[in-house]
């Protein structure tokens, strides 16, 4: 059987209001013996098909999940896409940034969204490991702040991470600050990366010299997960841009590091 994916509308509630989900059940599911682990991901409008896609080009993630030999669910959620209400629906941490001063951040609502309400929903319906060691999550940009966000606020539930491009620039401080009050597993794996190009009128050069602050904010992150016995990898993205296209290369990169057994 081929690999399907089916388009759910699902309650939410911060906004009252709802929000499709992306659900990819691999090719075997249909056969009813197996279960399996359960990745979510932020942007799941953008993770699968160009024609869903906010800015025309996906992820294109069904080539990569088709082709490789472990068979999980993959969970895309799909944000606001009223004016601004996306960065807002992203933001876990409190922060100054002069592009979030309109509205309440409601970050940590929606990550108890994912764990309260569609975690629940999915091991109900498909036949999943609900166990931390199988459930991870992901996101890029804004995604991957949530992504991160996810794995150290609820380590309890996620056990791995890819935080792509992480918009660690909005609140690098409190990011950290925030990680002293985590519990985290040492049975814990992040994937943290940044692209060359990601910051506009930068070239490449400026990513590699180790002075860029994109670096410095990942770095940070990376040195004080470390310190709590989790397993992370930072990953520079030579000329990578901040865009879908250069974040597909890059998923050759981190599930496997992500899923090793």
């Amino acid at each position: 059987g081929a690999a399907m994916i089916l388009k759910e509308d699902f309650y939410y509630p911060p906004a009252d209001s709802y929000r499709k989900l992306h659900i990819y059940l691999p090719d075997d599911y249909a056969s009813g013996n197996n279960t399996y682990p359960v990745m979510y991901f932020f942007d799941g409008h953008n993770l699968f098909f160009d024609q869903d896609a906010t800015f025309g080009r996906s992820w294109r993630f069904l080539d990569y999940l088709h082709s490789w030999n472990k068979d999980l669910i993959f969970v895309g959620m799909e944000c606001s896409h009223d004016g601004n209400a996306r960065l807002y629906e992203y933001m876990p941490y409190p922060t100054n940034s002069k592009y979030l001063r309109e509205a309440p951040c409601i970050g940590d609502a929606t990550l108890q969204w994912i764990v309260n309400d569609i975690k629940p929903f999915i091991d109900n319906r498909f036949p999943t490991i609900p166990n931390r060691q199988c459930t991870a999550i992901g996101g890029s940009s804004m995604g991957g702040l949530m992504a991160f966000y996810g794995a150290t606020a609820y380590n309890h539930v996620f056990s791995k991470a890819a935080c792509v491009s992480s918009s660690f620039i909005f609140c690098p401080r409190t990011v950290l600050s925030a990680l002293n009050h985590c519990n985290i597993d040492p049975d814990t794996r992040i994937y943290l990366s940044y692209g060359g190009q990601e910051v506009r009128g930068i070239k490449d050069p400026w990513a590699e010299d180790h002075s860029s602050y994109v670096y410095r904010c990942n770095k940070s992150v990376q040195n004080k997960l470390d310190r709590t016995g989790a397993a992370t990898m930072l990953y520079f993205q030579k000329g990578g841009r901040h865009c879908e296209e250069d974040w597909e290369k890059q998923i050759p990169v981190f599930m496997p590091w992500l899923w090793q057994a």
